[in-house]
């Protein structure tokens, strides 16, 4: 039986994707004449990122204010494909975070702090500070990229946000804000980058093994009155299926993932690592 004619003539919408299409046994992620820029480089998920990405090629903007920690770096990355160049800069400088983003095919708002105290007892001098750090300068990190992408038809944006940035915990008021924030940011990035090749997506992990972990179950510990291993088993992980920090290595790989062409229609979306605490 043949189908009922229809004088609707077929939806062909133009294809012109940023990436080639990529072969099933394709795995590896190719990044070779790409720049990137990690924020918050020295240690933890940012160093993770930069040794990732230039493993895969790219060459990488590694930005910190901890100088030793970017020459560490620098250090390991030594025999990898790519290269990493070392920014010692603070990123609550917003101009000059937005200009050492020109240029950047790849930009990776990673650099993060935490402070917890009740919402009563938070300076604001602290929040406003977190704020900048977690939200404002991403911001005007996207300012400083997005030309150079828009001009050149193809660019990653990928924000480490957290599990934080989809639920809540108590005395992490600005934290919580900020990623929220950062998770909507994000978003409009997806939105305004998409005509021009552009995709921006965040990665939302639990908790990592760290330093800023670290100190979050000292402050914790001193919160609560007990001690630092209940925090992390009776607080941290207490939502978590699965009771185990995440490595800062397995978020480097989503992110690398994101900027590579499996990923080129993944935009405006959310890769949550969180170990089933959203699942409740």
């Amino acid at each position: 039986m043949t189908a009922p004619h229809s004088s609707t003539p077929p939806f062909n919408p133009p294809f012109n994707p940023p990436d080639p299409p990529p072969s099933p046994a394709d795995s590896a992620i190719d990044l070779r004449g790409r720049t990137a820029l990690v924020t918050g480089a020295a240690g933890g998920i940012g160093a993770a990122c930069a040794l990732r990405l230039a493993a895969a090629g790219a060459r990488v903007r590694a930005v910190d204010r901890d100088g030793p920690g970017l020459d560490a770096l620098r250090a390991r990355a030594e025999h990898l494909p790519g290269a990493v160049e070392a920014v010692r800069l603070d990123l609550t400088d917003l101009d000059a975070a937005e200009q050492a983003a020109a240029g950047t095919d790849i930009l990776v708002n990673n650099a993060g702090t935490q402070l917890v105290r009740p919402i009563q007892d938070f300076p604001p001098e602290e929040f406003r500070a977190v704020l900048t750090l977690l939200l404002e300068a991403p911001f005007r990190l996207l300012r400083g990229a997005l030309p150079h992408m828009y001009e050149r038809g193809w660019g990653r944006v990928v924000n480490i946000s957290s599990v934080h940035g989809l639920r809540a915990s108590a005395y992490k008021s600005a934290y919580v804000a900020a990623k929220h924030g950062l998770e909507g940011l994000s978003k409009v990035t997806a939105l305004e980058g998409a005509p021009h090749g552009v995709t921006s997506n965040c990665v939302s992990p639990g908790y990592v093994r760290t330093p800023l972990v670290e100190k979050q179950l000292a402050d914790q510990a001193a919160l609560h009155g007990i001690p630092a291993d209940s925090v992390l088993t009776g607080i941290l992980l207490a939502d978590s299926a699965v009771k185990r920090l995440i490595e800062p290595g397995e978020v480097a790989e989503a992110v690398v993932y994101l900027c590579g062409p499996h990923a080129s229609f993944i935009t405006g979306s959310t890769l949550t690592m969180d170990g089933g605490w959203t699942a409740h």
